[in-house]
């Protein structure tokens, strides 16, 4: 069963679905927090995963990010990692006084960047228990770098110059002004790699594509991001738990290993066989293992 509700964080109105499970079972109950990836909404890979974990038994919320989606804030497409991590620990607070939850057994997902959000906000927020991810990304570092590392550092540079100028441009009343997201063709997309044409298949046909999904972000979202480092503090999670889940075949894998391999103990690191990083979006045959891991992880540490 699913159903609209909205909370505050900092101030902004944020639009959710929250998932319930429909197996007559009565009281209090785990709850999962679930973060989408940078430019999706609810309805997609967030509200995929909220479901399956309906299923399983959990209270799973979904929720669009700040200045996203059907949530408030502006201007819109604003991408801010310190509003993304302060609208987890909001979500978190918004299922602390649901009576359906127990506030002592709630869990967070974060999916592509919001896997590299859920990690600070568990670190330093102690009403998380247990922590995961799925096709984690640092969007700081992928700005900076490439999704693969291997980004020219000038690429980044022009950015800050664009997004300098572009605070300068809003002062004299000109706005701030965005930029696309994906290219705009098919053949655009896969000239700048895999990774990038995977999202664009996902995001931009009809696999995936919603009208609310942001396709530009503003100019003021890149120093915000340039200059966050999603895993620094990923050992401040334990002692409470940390899965980590990634495909085989990802662009991203790095960011995954990396990130685990400075996390402590109690941690899992799942691997998916041959799912890539966008596959863990919505790929049937790569989904259900991945939940199945996520399940057999928030029953026993929830």
């Amino acid at each position: 069963m699913k159903s609209n509700v909205t909370f505050d964080s900092a101030g902004i109105t944020i639009a959710g679905h929250l998932h319930l499970p429909d197996d007559g079972v009565v009281g209090p109950r785990p709850a999962i927090v679930v973060g989408h990836p940078a430019s999706g909404v609810k309805e997609q890979a967030a509200g995929l995963y909220a479901e399956r974990l309906a299923r399983q038994g959990y209270v799973a919320l979904a929720f669009d990010a700040a200045y996203q989606g059907e949530s408030g804030g502006s201007p819109r497409g604003l991408e801010d990692p310190a509003h993304r991590v302060e609208d987890i620990k909001a979500a978190v607070s918004f299922l602390s006084v649901r009576q359906e939850v127990d506030p002592d057994r709630i869990g967070a997902l974060g999916i592509c960047a919001s896997g590299g959000y859920v990690v600070p906000a568990a670190a330093t927020d102690h009403r998380i228990r247990a922590v995961a991810t799925v096709s984690a990304a640092d969007i700081g570092r992928q700005f900076r770098e490439g999704a693969d590392g291997t980004q020219d550092p000038s690429v980044v540079q022009g950015l800050l110059d664009a997004a300098a100028s572009a605070r300068t441009a809003e002062v004299r009343g000109e706005g701030g002004g965005t930029f696309p997201i994906f290219p705009a063709t098919e053949e655009q997309a896969r000239a700048l790699g895999r990774h990038t044409f995977e999202g664009w298949q996902y995001y931009r046909t009809d696999r995936a594509r919603h009208p609310r999904s942001a396709t530009a972000f503003t100019w003021n979202s890149i120093d915000r991001v340039v200059s966050f480092d999603a895993f620094r503090f990923v050992d401040l999670i334990a002692p409470h738990p940390l899965l980590m889940i990634v495909g085989t075949e990802a662009v991203t894998a790095h960011m995954t290993t990396e990130a685990f391999a400075h996390a402590r103990e109690p941690k899992r690191l799942h691997r998916i066989n041959g799912a890539s990083h966008v596959d863990l979006y919505d790929r049937d045959e790569y989904v259900t293992p991945a939940v199945a891991a996520l399940h057999e992880f928030f029953s026993a540490e929830l």
